[in-house]
């Protein structure tokens, strides 16, 4: 399961250092990569991002505006800085560490680690979505379908739809595997949300969910779906 990390710096060379070091370990996504504070304040709440490395000293807003506009919410914060004397203000805001530029290799290695033993990412029990000028919590066990929309994803819950920035990839890293089945490249279903299923062409099929909504499902993921729904392949 990948855990998801987002940068907020106003160094372009700093958040690309730190980019590259999340990288070399397997389990990462870089989801996000912010170098104004007022853009990340605004976006992060709706990446569902386990862990933010934020900088302390930026323009007009510095890193702690941005953990005070996530604050709450299930993301981890790893102060990043060239300034040792923010350390104890940092560690009563609840941050997992605190790095000192130039960061390397072993820094970033132990504020991985300590987030990996404090954040369960499968599962997660809500998702934070815009809904205008906010952002609302929709429940997971209350989202019928997730499907890709461009750079988007659009969650079908409580009869809405919702828009998030983020990648189907990601939503099947959040989402419980045992919950959700993928039905073609561009949608995930919630199982116990499938009234029917009707075989088409080929291996394919219609499938009718309780509130009457229909899908067809590819030839692929023929198998994945009989078996989320208990039938022999």
């Amino acid at each position: 399961m990948s855990m998801r990390v987002a940068i907020v710096d106003d160094e372009e060379l700093a958040r690309a250092r730190l980019a590259r070091l999340c990288r070399t370990h397997a389990d990462v996504e870089v989801v996000g990569d912010f170098g104004d504070a007022s853009e990340a304040s605004r976006e992060l709440p709706g990446l569902g991002a386990d862990l933010v490395f934020l900088d302390i000293r930026m323009p007009q807003h510095d890193g702690f505006d941005v953990a005070s506009a996530i604050a709450g919410m299930s993301t981890e914060v790893v102060f990043v800085t060239a300034y040792d004397e923010y350390a104890v203000r940092a560690f009563a805001a609840g941050a997992v560490d605190y790095l000192l530029k130039p960061v390397d290799g072993a820094g970033v290695s132990r504020a991985l680690d300590r987030v990996r033993t404090r954040t369960p990412r499968a599962g997660s029990t809500r998702i934070a979505v815009r809904d205008g000028g906010r952002f609302i919590f929709v429940m997971t066990n209350e989202v019928d379908v997730v499907s890709a929309a461009g750079n988007y994803v659009e969650l079908r819950a409580g009869g809405k739809v919702y828009s998030l920035r983020a990648t189907l990839a990601s939503m099947v890293a959040r989402l419980d595997a045992s919950e959700f089945v993928r039905v073609h490249r561009s949608a995930l279903v919630r199982v116990d949300r499938i009234a029917s299923i009707e075989p088409l062409f080929r291996g394919e099929y219609l499938v009718t969910l309780s509130d009457g909504t229909t899908l067809t499902s590819s030839r692929s993921q023929r198998a994945a779906l009989r078996g989320a729904l208990g039938l022999p392949a």
